[in-house]
C-alpha cells in the first residue's frame, strides 16, 4: 500500500538538507511504529520518496513523500503518530492512501508556488505590484546559466506562471518539474536587476507554498493541482 505524506518544514529545520531531511523521516517512520515495507536484498532500507528537494534556507508549507507500507489503521492515526515523534519545525499534515498505479511523488512535480518577503521591514521597492507586472509583461526574460561543464542561456518567462505581489510579498507560480526546475531565488535575482532594487537573496525568506501535479492531457491547457489531490 502506498501512501502520500503532506509535511511543514520551517524554523531551524529549514537548514536540515534534503539528505538529513530523508535520515529524519526515516527514524520517525521507526519510531512512530509505522508498518513500513523495505527493499529485498542485502542492504534492506524503507520504500520512500521525497517530491521536489527543498533548498537550505527555504521554508515549506507544502513538502511531500510517498512512503509504501504493509498495513495501516487509518490515514488520520498515521498523521497522529507521526506527529508525536516531530520535532519543533516539521509537522505532518496530511496523509492519503494511493491508487497503486499513481507515479511517485518526484516524478509527478510540475509546478510550486512560492512567497517571498523581507526578513527584516518590507521590500525598498516603490510600487512593487506594478514593477512586478513590468518585469513578467516581458516577452522573454533571459537567463545565463552557469554549471561546471556549460553554460546556457535560458528563457525564464517559460518557466514562470504567474508572478505577482500581494500584501507586501512576492507570489509565485514556476516550473518545478525535472526538465524546468526554475529556482523562486533566480527569479527574484532577474526582477531585482530589471527594477534595480539591489537587494540581497539572503536578505529574503523564501517559502514553498505548494507543490502541483500537472492532470492534463497533452495538447491541453495545465491543470494544476497539489500533489496530495493527485488521481492515478
Amino acid at each position: 500500500m502506498k501512501v502520500r505524506i503532506k509535511f511543514a518544514k520551517y524554523g531551524v529545520m529549514k537548514f536540515i538538507g534534503h539528505l538529513d531531511t530523508m535520515r529524519f523521516f526515516q527514524k520517525a517512520v521507526r519510531r512512530a511504529g509505522i508498518d513500513v515495507k523495505y527493499s529485498e536484498g542485502f542492504s534492506p532500507h524503507q520504500i520512500m520518496s521525497f517530491a521536489a528537494p527543498l533548498g537550505v534556507g527555504i521554508e515549506s508549507l507544502g513538502e511531500y513523500m510517498d512512503l509504501e507500507v504493509l498495513s495501516m489503521s487509518t490515514p488520520e492515526d498515521m498523521r497522529d503518530a507521526l506527529n508525536r515523534v516531530m520535532v519543533d519545525g516539521v509537522e505532518v499534515l496530511a496523509v492519503t492512501v494511493l491508487p497503486d498505479q499513481t507515479k511517485n511523488a518526484m516524478a509527478s512535480v510540475a509546478a510550486a508556488s512560492y512567497r517571498l518577503r523581507m526578513k527584516e521591514g518590507s521590500f525598498p521597492i516603490h510600487d512593487l505590484p506594478e514593477k512586478i507586472s513590468q518585469f513578467y509583461a516581458q516577452a522573454h526574460i533571459p537567463y545565463t546559466k552557469e554549471t561546471k561543464k556549460s553554460v546556457v542561456e535560458l528563457d525564464l518567462k517559460q518557466g514562470i506562471y504567474e508572478i505577482s505581489a500581494q500584501d507586501g510579498a512576492i507570489h509565485m507560480l514556476v516550473d518545478a518539474s525535472s526538465g524546468g526546475n526554475i529556482k523562486p531565488t533566480v527569479v527574484f535575482e532577474q526582477f531585482c536587476a530589471f527594477a534595480g532594487c539591489g537587494i540581497r537573496v539572503s536578505d529574503v525568506q523564501v517559502t514553498r507554498l505548494e507543490t502541483y501535479t500537472d492532470l492534463s492531457k497533452e495538447g491541453e491547457p495545465r491543470h494544476l493541482v497539489p500533489l496530495l489531490l493527485q488521481e492515478s
